[in-house]
């Protein structure tokens, strides 16, 4: 079925656990015509929740994508991308790509529940990549919702720009439209004051209209003046509309979709995304234009190992048309690769396709160089061009894995490999020091519903032990070191002097190496060398083991010989020199720190924040959700965190959960830093 940028529109349904994202996703399917009778979570037949461990758990783990093809009664076909997105904060990668590939968010909030933290996280989320929101209010017919209660809080959390676009009626057994229309009653009040509020928001952004507006009324606005200045509104976050729905009973889902054809942005109207050239701070920003005939820009913003179909390459189209049997870059690629399969994706359908023009999305299978982020495109004059990173959460809970049987360890690899592919938030570590192969992701059921893959899909099943911490060592004070490596043996000897200076940076700025060396005391040739040796006491550590970091070193003096000074005599010059200076330079050690977010039932409250007080942890507050379940937020040690699921299991009879982000290093207490010190048995090095 062929379309243009102009009728696709892009929609990713997001929003705390338990909103309904999912049963609205399979509600929107059907009212569009895509499936013929919705499925339920519980039944475990919806078109996202396929997955075997998705079905038994009951939420989603990964993103899903489908679409929409549907001509409302004497209008144009409309081309819809949904994608829903999983709630659980221990999900955050897969939602957090899906806001790549759109341009309109929708948060969904239960209607019983109101505004909950993940309602707050996802809005800010989406205002920071400067999306389209809009806020879908679901289970309008449940018993007991007080959906003018729901309507004040997203107006005191989010601001008066939060206005609905439909109101619910007869106890949320109908909605009547307060946007197109003025005439009517609803369970939220008269129509017509909903009408006046939204109207006015919408014609103020934009003076023309505004005018218009005021010397003839509403009457006398186009419905392409109204359409215009409500997609600026939204571009320009001026209106946060609000649809009310129950997704289960059907109420309000064909009108949802109707504003969605009508009144959200195709990707020709919305904010454009930022694209740069290059690098660093010579980055600069790049339009990638809609335009089905200019050079293909694509981003893959997912990637699945499909066990029959292969790798697959989920990507948003932004400028070109990306045909079958046409040839892509991936990346800056010199080899092209040949599409000879483009697939649209219904769940875990792929529907062969012959194109997919600008701000389609759409997938390429059995392509092994594409990876999370990679760009797509069909000329070189596109090389250097990426999309501007998404800010994912850093996975800081880790366990040390192995192949519980031998000879696996090269298939446990490879499905390692897989899985991080498809997750930007699991990550697979190998630390040298100890010889351990780590995951990192961001809580503990997220490792769990990754090992369990490993095992359903793959066939591999590991043991696990507590990896070792991630600590850091740094200097608090400035210092100068010295020394003159000097061997004779006989012929040609080896000599090298260095003196230096060392200074402590600001946490997180990593390593500066700084040349003063005034009159070519040491030739520029060995200069390289003394750095050297630097960075290997930044690798192996200093005091206790860790990679050093946050340390700025300046070489100003030295003596060379002209025939006995080499390359390895000031590595090892520059490296003893360092450590004399360290030893001056009042180190430490230093460890991560956790941004820890506690959801549990408030009843646990005191017992869960006694529990972290004796782990160092300093409690920054709570966030009280509905239900009777509270979020307590703090800052915690990761080392104090060993063991902490079980623990938190214990004390909630299994309905606490948390999440982990990385937040900061700061210094170890003085006993934990001497109890690691004495731990460190450097081997004896030989000059």
């Amino acid at each position: 079925m062929s379309y243009s940028t102009a009728q696709i529109r892009n929609v990713a349904l997001v929003g705390h656990p338990g909103a309904g994202k999912t049963t609205l996703f399979e509600a929107l399917l059907h009212a569009g015509g895509a499936i013929q009778t919705a499925g339920t979570v519980e039944r475990g037949n919806t078109v996202s929740d396929f997955d075997p461990i998705e079905k038994q758990r009951g939420h989603s783990i990964d993103a899903a994508i489908a679409s929409i093809d549907h001509a409302a009664a004497g209008q144009q076909l409309v081309h819809v991308n949904l994608i829903d997105t999983p709630g659980y904060p221990d999900f955050r990668g897969p939602t957090l790509s899906a806001l790549a590939a759109v341009e309109t968010v929708a948060i969904v909030v239960d209607a019983a529940s109101g505004v909950e933290y993940g309602t707050r996280r996802m809005m800010e989320r989406a205002r920071e990549r400067n999306l389209c929101r809009v806020v879908v209010v679901n289970k309008i017919d449940h018993e007991g919702v007080d959906c003018a209660r729901v309507l004040e809080e997203l107006r005191e959390q989010f601001g008066p720009e939060v206005l609905p676009l439909n109101l619910p009626a007869d106890g949320g057994k109908r909605v009547v439209d307060c946007f197109g229309q003025s005439q009517g009653e609803s369970d939220l009040g008269p129509v017509a004051d909903w009408h006046q509020k939204i109207i006015d928001q919408v014609v103020e952004i934009n003076e023309t209209v505004m005018d218009h507006y005021l010397d003839l009324g509403e009457g006398g606005l186009s419905g392409q003046e109204l359409h215009d200045a409500f997609e600026q509104c939204l571009r320009e976050g001026h209106l946060l509309p609000v649809c009310f729905v129950s997704a289960r009973g059907g109420v309000g889902v064909k009108e949802l979709l109707g504003i969605a054809e009508r009144l959200f942005p195709h990707p020709g109207e919305a904010n454009a995304p930022a694209f740069v050239r290059g690098a660093g701070a010579q980055a600069q920003p790049v339009e990638a234009r809609p335009d089905p005939d200019a050079h293909v820009i694509a981003d893959v913003f997912r990637i699945v190992n499909d066990p029959f179909v292969g790798k697959l390459g989920i990507f948003r189209v932004y400028q070109g048309t990306v045909r079958k049997d046409s040839q892509l870059f991936v990346d800056d690629g010199r080899k092209p690769f040949k599409v000879a399969h483009l697939f649209k994706l219904k769940g875990k359908e792929h529907v062969e396709v012959a194109q997919a023009v600008p701000g389609d999305i759409a997938a390429v299978a059995k392509v092994e160089d594409l990876h999370f982020d990679a760009v797509l495109h069909d000329s070189h004059d596109e090389d250097q061009i990426h999309l501007a990173p998404l800010d994912f959460p850093r996975p800081m809970f880790g366990l040390a894995v192995e192949a519980a049987s031998k000879g696996q360890e090269q298939k446990l690899s490879t499905a390692l490999h897989k899985l991080a592919e498809e997750d930007p938030c699991f990550r697979v570590e190998h630390e040298a020091e100890t010889n351990e192969v780590v995951v990192r992701g961001l809580s503990d059921l997220h490792l769990r519903i990754n090992l369990d893959r490993l095992k359903d899909r793959h066939g591999v099943e590991v043991a696990t032990r507590p990896p070792r911490i991630a600590y850091r060592e740094t200097v608090s004070a400035k210092a100068e070191g010295h020394h003159r490596h000097k061997k004779q043996t006989g012929g040609a000897g080896q000599f090298g002097e260095v003196f230096l200076r060392i200074e402590p940076l600001p946490r997180g700025q990593g390593f500066e190496f700084v040349d003063e060396v005034k009159g070519g005391t040491i030739p520029g040739q060995f200069l390289p060398a003394v750095e050297k040796g630097v960075r290997q006491v930044l690798h192996g550590g200093a005091i206790a083991g860790y990679p050093m970091q946050d340390v700025r070193v300046i070489v100003y003096d030295g003596k060379h010989h002209p025939v006995d000074s080499k390359e390895v005599a000031f590595v090892a010059a520059g490296k003893k020199a360092f450590l004399e200076a360290v030893a001056k330079a009042r180190p430490q050690v230093l460890e991560p720190i956790v941004d820890l977010d506690v959801a549990a039932p408030e009843q646990n409250m005191g017992d869960i924040s006694g529990g972290l007080a004796g782990k160092r942890a300093r409690i920054n507050g709570t966030d009280a959700a509905k239900g009777g379940e509270i979020v307590i937020k703090a800052q915690v040690p990761l080392s104090e965190l060993e063991g902490y699921a079980a623990e938190l299991k214990s004390i909630t009879a299994g309905r606490g959960r948390y999440s982990l982000d990385f937040s900061h290093y700061e210094p170890v207490p003085s006993q934990v830093q001497q109890r690691l010190v004495d731990a460190y048995k450097p081997r004896a090095e030989e000059d």
